[in-house]
């Protein structure tokens, strides 16, 4: 709910506050970089102000502001509020006209936080805003004062010259701005689980290089273009980042695993697709491979598989969703956007063994496989490629 006069959104993180102050102030400053890129995007009109512990949007849409920023990674939560002098008076002033438009009964209760030099503590706030609330609607409800579990909460914030008065704290992902850490490729299958996973990444500064392993025959044109969907849904996050999909094609491949390999076949395509995903880490100059890959929820990702794919590559691994249940990824990529564009078969369930190996060996990964596999990895990635994709294409 927009506070009336609402004419700045105040921004909060969470994890950039345990930084040092050095690493902290950069991350800020990184921040508001992203904040004002999503604005731009969105086309809503807003100026990006950065003080110590606080970032701050300045615009006469706050509503539109509002939903943008909560979509920045590194946001941990966002309030339409209005500013008014650091003074009493206005303070008091503002909480009766929020409170005559947005209080109709109930328990309510004034919490207020003060940073600087005033004439006045945080008590004080507390109390003369209630009090000051308390008059404004006491002709039309009869209000009662709870501040343990009140039905509304007032907020005031005061800092050196101004207050800022709000009535929510709307989520945003938390995490790191996105380009504090290193670059990931990240396999996007077109599935519900590898979007999900992409997007974590991304929640904790890392950015992602998308990779779809086209496979032939065994996928099909609606499945590359799932998977290029969700990669533009991801892509609205992080408007002035490099979302193309990387495309390899691997049918031809698939058909050499499916014709020599029985038990462990999709191990040795997963060995495969790894050292595929190595050799554009390399080109980009990544740090490591994420995957949407959850312990036990396929038969490829037990223990001691997941032990025997992993020994294909030199280049990390990283599985955000390792721990979480299919429920928890399903509900993540409703939130995120990605679920509709994802609910499709995977392809890949076609090369599925019948009896597939669920404790494989190392050894006998690689005994089953041909020896010429990483060859045949590096050959398709030789040929990848670069798709365009338009902003808007992804948009619902």
């Amino acid at each position: 709910m927009t506070v009336p006069g609402a004419d700045v959104v105040l921004l909060r993180h969470g994890d950039i506050g345990v930084k040092s102050a050095h690493v902290q102030a950069a991350m800020e400053g990184h921040l508001a970089e992203r904040v004002a890129a999503m604005l731009d995007a969105r086309g809503v009109e807003g100026r990006v102000e950065h003080e110590w512990g606080r970032l701050f949007v300045r615009t006469d849409e706050p509503e539109g502001a509002t939903d943008a920023v909560t979509d920045v990674f590194g946001v941990h939560t966002a309030s339409p509020a209005r500013a008014v002098p650091a003074r009493m008076d206005a303070i008091t002033d503002a909480l009766a006209a929020t409170a005559r438009t947005v209080y109709d009964g109930g328990t309510f209760a004034v919490e207020a936080r003060r940073t600087g030099d005033h004439d006045f503590t945080s008590h004080d706030v507390g109390h003369e805003g209630g009090d000051a609330i308390w008059r404004a609607v006491s002709d039309d409800v009869d209000p009662v004062v709870d501040l343990d579990d009140p039905d509304h909460r007032f907020f005031v914030e005061v800092r050196d010259e101004e207050a800022f008065v709000f009535v929510e704290k709307r989520d945003g992902p938390g995490g790191f701005p996105v380009g504090t850490q290193a670059p990931l490729v990240a396999l996007i299958s077109g599935g519900i689980d590898s979007p999900v996973a992409g997007w974590q990444a991304m929640r904790r500064g890392a950015p992602i290089v998308p990779l779809y392993l086209d496979l032939g025959a065994y996928g099909g044109v609606d499945h590359r273009e799932r998977a290029f969907a969700t990669i533009d849904t991801l892509a609205q996050y992080v408007p002035t980042q490099d979302m193309r999909p990387r495309v390899v094609q691997v049918g031809e491949y698939v058909d050499r695993l499916v014709d020599a390999i029985d038990s462990t076949r999709m191990l040795s395509y997963r060995r495969f697709m790894y050292r595929i995903a190595e050799h554009v880490a390399d080109t980009v100059d990544a740090a490591g491979i994420v995957t949407g890959e959850a312990l036990g929820q396929k038969s490829s990702q037990t223990v001691r598989n997941l032990n025997a794919v992993d020994r294909a590559t030199r280049v990390p691994i990283h599985r955000p969703l390792l721990t979480r249940d299919k429920q928890e990824i399903i509900a993540a990529a409703r939130r995120i956007g990605t679920y509709n564009d994802a609910t499709i078969d995977a392809g890949c369930q076609r090369v599925a063994p019948d009896k597939p190996a669920t404790r494989a060996t190392v050894a006998a990964v690689e005994a089953a496989e041909p020896a010429d596999l990483f060859e045949w990895a590096a050959d398709a990635a030789a040929s990848v490629e670069v798709v365009e994709r338009s902003r808007t294409e992804g948009s619902s």
